[in-house]
């Protein structure tokens, strides 16, 4: 399948609002795996997720001793209907072990949709959150967990790197990305949907985020691989491994940049104002908002900077 169509069926889903797409167990135990000792002593809330078909809840609830959880909480969505939440924190059963045995279901009031008052409530109580939120209502559901200042793990389209709403944490470095990436995922049906790329988004740090990027390429005396924007005060960049390092001024990357982004190695100004009306740092200047190079727009860019070029 092809890039174009990965990205057309992620563009028909979220026209249709299907949000019906559950992470395998196998691409949580590959990024959680990076992030246990965030979790001893903690409260997790899995906040959309349907205890019935949620991997994330089957993987903590299997791991609560192994990471040293205090409570696990679920909670999903019931449309037009009563939903439930199911609670796992003592052995109930006395086998010696907490597990999925010693979950407790409580009915819920409402419908269980994240935004409620009941299930705010529950967010407030919880430490961390991880699960797979709707894809359509990402920028909502991230804001939400901003406001109420939780640590969390999620699970975001590539696009979401560049929405205004959730780029203005990414350039505060108050939200970054995970250890790896997720291309499929399992469907009601039984069949498998395959995206482009889609990324863990948290504010857990990581030891990846702290890994320098390597750099070979210089821009002296290769000035005409680094052409510059006709309205943006910066040099393309057309791939994140081409980053010259002895650039010290503004340079539009690809989004997928962020996945090896070091806020000790870079510092990122803004994105292209096609992506968000005032978020170009200030370096642009005319009337089309995407980056133009003699007269072809560019794809979404970021603008980055050398740290040590920071005055």
């Amino acid at each position: 399948m092809s890039k174009e169509t990965k990205n057309s069926n992620l563009a028909s889903a979220k026209k249709n609002k299907n949000d019906e797409f559950y992470t395998q167990l196998s691409d949580i135990e590959k990024e959680l795996i990076h992030y246990k000792n965030h979790f001893e002593n903690k409260i997790v809330f899995c906040n959309c997720d349907d205890p019935k078909e949620s991997n994330f809840f089957q993987y903590f609830a299997l791991n609560f001793t192994h990471l040293g959880l205090k409570k696990l909480i679920t909670t999903h969505y019931e449309k037009d209907s009563q939903s439930y939440k199911l609670v796992v924190e003592h052995d109930i059963n006395k086998d010696g072990v907490i597990n999925l045995d010693d979950a407790i279901r409580t009915d819920l009031k409402g419908d269980g949709d994240f935004r409620s008052q009941e299930s705010i409530e529950i967010l407030k109580e919880a430490d961390i959150i991880v699960t797979n939120p709707p894809f359509s209502l990402f920028r909502e559901y991230i804001a939400q967990l901003m406001e109420h200042d939780k640590k969390f793990l999620v699970i975001g389209n590539i696009n979401a790197i560049s929405y205004k709403e959730t780029f203005k944490y990414i350039k505060e470095n108050k939200l970054w990305l995970g250890y790896k990436t997720v291309r499929f995922f399992n469907q009601p049906d039984g069949s498998l949907f395959e995206t482009a790329r889609t990324f863990w988004f948290t504010n857990l740090d990581h030891k990846k985020r702290h890994e320098n990027l390597l750099l070979y390429k210089t821009y002296k005396g290769n000035e005409s691989d680094y052409p510059k924007y006709d309205n943006y005060d910066a040099i393309e960049v057309s791939k994140t491994k081409d980053i010259p390092m002895d650039y010290e001024g503004a340079m539009g990357v690809p989004i997928t940049f962020l996945d090896k982004f070091n806020p000790e190695q870079f510092e990122i100004i803004g994105m292209a104002e096609d992506n968000g009306k005032g978020f170009s740092g200030g370096i642009w200047d005319g009337d089309n908002p995407h980056c133009v190079i003699k007269g072809q727009n560019k794809f979404k860019r970021l603008f980055i900077q050398h740290k040590k070029a920071k005055k």
